[in-house]
């Protein structure tokens, strides 16, 4: 992985979580904000009510925000950087991100979008983009444990290049925990 890469995508947990969620890469966002993994226009709106799950900087987004509901898919991004063929394993699917340039993510005690009562999958892929194992997390309050031991697990098989954590109720990608 190139250094720029490291550098470019923020770690958005704090010295309370064992791993770095990532949130999309600004070069990832910036081509998204013009057109889509799907080939599709970016069409930024207004928001009304606040919530939508932004991935460029891994919060809920608030009314007046200027957003864009882009199709991503996380797994080619990623082969691209490291040369990867996830083959069938590449899917695409619905994000919300800033409609312009945001800061990125800020720091945080606990992991995005973790909520109590949420249920979370958590996919794991090794180096060549395969899928090597998944797990379901029920987040019984919002705190970093059952994440750090889910990644932990994940982690300790050594086949295990990357996770991504997705919402089981839309299966939306929230965001991604890479090999430290």
């Amino acid at each position: 992985m190139s250094t720029e890469t490291e550098t470019e995508t923020a770690s958005t947990t704090a010295a309370s979580t064992a791993y770095a969620a990532r949130a999309i890469a600004p070069s990832a966002l910036a081509a998204l904000r013009v057109t889509d993994d799907a080939g599709r226009a970016c069409a930024p709106y207004t928001v009304v009510e606040d919530g939508d799950p932004l991935r460029c900087c891994l919060r809920r987004s608030a009314p007046g925000e200027r957003i864009a509901l882009v199709s991503y898919a996380p797994l080619r991004r990623w082969a691209g950087e490291t040369g990867a063929e996830p083959g069938a394993y590449d899917e695409q699917g619905p994000v919300f991100v800033h409609a312009e340039e945001c800061g990125g993510p800020a720091p945080s005690e606990t992991y995005p979008f973790a909520h109590a009562g949420a249920l979370r999958t958590l996919r794991r892929y090794d180096a060549a983009g395969r899928i090597v194992g998944g797990r379901l997390l029920e987040i019984p309050e919002a705190t970093s444990e059952g994440f750090d031991r889910a990644f932990g697990e994940a982690f300790a098989d050594p086949a295990v290049a990357l996770v991504h954590v997705r919402a089981v109720e839309y299966g939306c990608f929230l965001f991604e925990v890479r090999r430290p």
